[in-house]
């Protein structure tokens, strides 16, 4: 029995990948409804424009950020409540901020170890978040957080808006590079690179094996509609593949603030100001909701 296509399928489509609704509907029938495939389906035609999540988390909060001034031990946390007035309360997003310091500090293995652990003020994070839900009459929930810690290196944070957080993990070998005010313009200006670029990985090595299966799959179907030679096609394909490794990983991208320059030619040069060899190991970005 054929997956019956409903206007919502076909406006959900169009949303996240800003295509034409009879192209959106033929799309999902081909894909027999999977939004998924049918978006796979757009890309191989050469429609889909881009591809946005789809399915936004409906609720308010926060994203808080903390790194310790050695830079050594850092953290994101998301906690949830009801509305955007208490979502955007000093004390509120003040707790948000206090937590990822607690995590920072501790570790924890997941939130409910977290809950148990001490809160300035009371006697654990989970009596202090029972009182702050008291007092501004809102449900609240720690939704996730994540930690990292580095000995060769530093991490830097970002957090835009209240609803965006980002912690990146920098190694180098000499412990004066942390305070040199070149790396520290850097390492703010990359968390602001993840913050507004959205990669999908900080070097090319670390794009998922199946995210590059998956790219290639997508590019070798529209090399194959060209009709050109297999060995243009595998060109074709590889050219797109580089293509989205410029736009998708962090080193290769272009820098925001300066077109003229990569995220990686900006380390290097860097890292002569330094006298060091500064390197992005590894980030985290928290989009509220996601």
């Amino acid at each position: 029995m054929a997956t019956k296509i409903t206007a919502q399928m076909v406006k959900q489509l169009r949303e996240m990948t800003d295509s034409p609704m009879m192209e959106c509907k033929k799309a999902l029938v081909e894909a027999e409804g999977d939004l998924e495939k049918a978006v796979d389906v757009l890309r191989t035609m050469g429609i889909a424009k881009a591809v946005k999540k789809a399915g936004r988390d409906t609720n308010e909060g926060t994203v808080g950020a903390f790194v310790t001034a050695d830079g050594h031990k850092g953290a994101l946390v998301e906690v949830s409540c009801e509305t955007d007035f208490v979502g955007t309360n000093p004390k509120f997003t003040g707790f948000a901020t206090k937590l990822a310091e607690v995590v920072a500090d501790n570790a924890p293995a997941d939130v409910e170890a977290l809950k148990a652990l001490p809160f300035e003020g009371a006697d654990t994070v989970d009596s202090a978040l029972t009182e702050l839900i008291h007092t501004m009459g809102e449900n609240m929930k720690i939704a996730r957080f994540v930690v990292r810690s580095v000995q060769d290196g530093a991490l830097s944070s970002y957090v835009h808006g209240g609803k965006l957080g980002v912690l990146v993990e920098f190694a180098f070998s000499k412990p004066a590079t942390a305070e040199n005010d070149a790396f520290k313009a850097y390492a703010h200006d990359v968390a602001m690179q993840v913050a507004a670029a959205q990669p999908v990985a900080a070097r090319i090595e670390d794009v998922p094996a199946e995210t590059v299966e998956h790219e290639v799959a997508i590019y070798k179907a529209q090399a194959a509609e060209s009709g050109k030679p297999e060995a243009i096609q595998e060109r074709m394909a590889e050219g797109r593949l580089n293509k989205f490794y410029k736009e998708n990983v962090l080193t290769e991208q272009v820098f925001i603030k300066d077109s003229d320059q990569t995220i990686r030619s900006l380390g290097e040069k860097v890292s002569k100001e330094c006298d060091d060899s500064i390197s992005i190991v590894a980030f985290d970005r928290f989009s509220f909701g996601e």
